[in-house]
């Protein structure tokens, strides 16, 4: 049955480094165990990563005390319980783009009094509606939101101030997209307006999140608030793997 660590440790400040995993791999999940990770988060969004694939993948997570959260590609209360109830310790939902988005992702994370989800014998409560479980899901649920358009940026404070939101995730991609500079990550005015927000979301008392492929992104990051980080596995094996080989060719010139 799922608990409140990974909850607790969000909410205590201390920074979490978390990478994406979007391809259908509980082995995946395994060797990033091992490398230490804080979280992995499955990506449901633009990969075809369903709930039945995410089971497995949590199994896995769960097998070497690895908090597991989705990314779920629709803010759908049916699709979102899939999740959930397959063991995910909450969910970030993308493109959020107003106060009444927001409520209804925690609408959909939380039981009720504090939210809508309905209640069954499943795999996170260890497929018993035993007393007391509502409360502990509650309790351990994580509601992570995406702010990354521009009806997200005006709408902003709104968002964030949204009771039972834990965490506020700002995209540089589709944020670089909706600024007019798509592609351009580190562009000025993306660095800006995900500065600009983080402010905000720290100052609400949430969580601010967003992407790190370096070591140099996270300490840009962390010095500006930042505590919940992410990557790609699919960026760091493809990194590691043109890195071996472009050195090893290389050592081959002149031979």
């Amino acid at each position: 049955m799922i608990n409140s660590d990974f909850r607790t440790r969000l909410k205590s400040g201390a920074p979490l480094l978390g990478v994406f995993v979007s391809i259908e791999s509980p082995t995946t999940v395994e060797l990033l165990a091992a490398a230490g990770v804080d979280y992995v988060m499955i990506d449901g969004e633009h990969n075809p990563i369903s709930a039945t694939d995410a089971v497995e993948m949590i199994r896995a997570a769960e097998a070497k005390g690895l908090p597991a959260m989705s990314r779920v590609g629709e803010n759908s209360q049916q699709v979102i319980a899939k999740y959930l109830d397959a063991g995910s310790l909450g969910v970030m939902i993308p493109m959020v783009n107003s106060a009444k988005d927001a409520q209804s992702v925690v609408d959909s994370v939380k039981y009720p009094p504090l939210g809508k989800r309905g209640l069954a014998g499943v795999r996170a409560n260890d497929y018993a509606t035993n007393v007391g479980y509502v409360d502990v899901a509650n309790e351990s649920t994580v509601v992570m939101v995406q702010i990354e358009t521009n009806d997200g940026i005006k709408n902003a404070d709104e968002i964030i101030s949204t009771e039972g939101v834990d965490a506020v995730f700002l995209g540089p991609s589709d944020l670089s997209v909706a600024l007019g500079v798509a592609g351009q990550a580190k562009h000025e005015s993306v660095l800006n307006i995900i500065e600009e927000l983080t402010k905000k979301i720290v100052a609400a008392g949430k969580t601010a999140g967003t992407i790190a492929r370096t070591p140099e992104d996270y300490a840009y990051w962390r010095d500006r608030g930042v505590q919940l980080f992410l990557t790609g596995a699919n960026g760091l094996l493809l990194g590691a793997a043109k890195d071996y080989i472009e050195s090893s060719r290389a050592l081959e010139e002149g031979r």
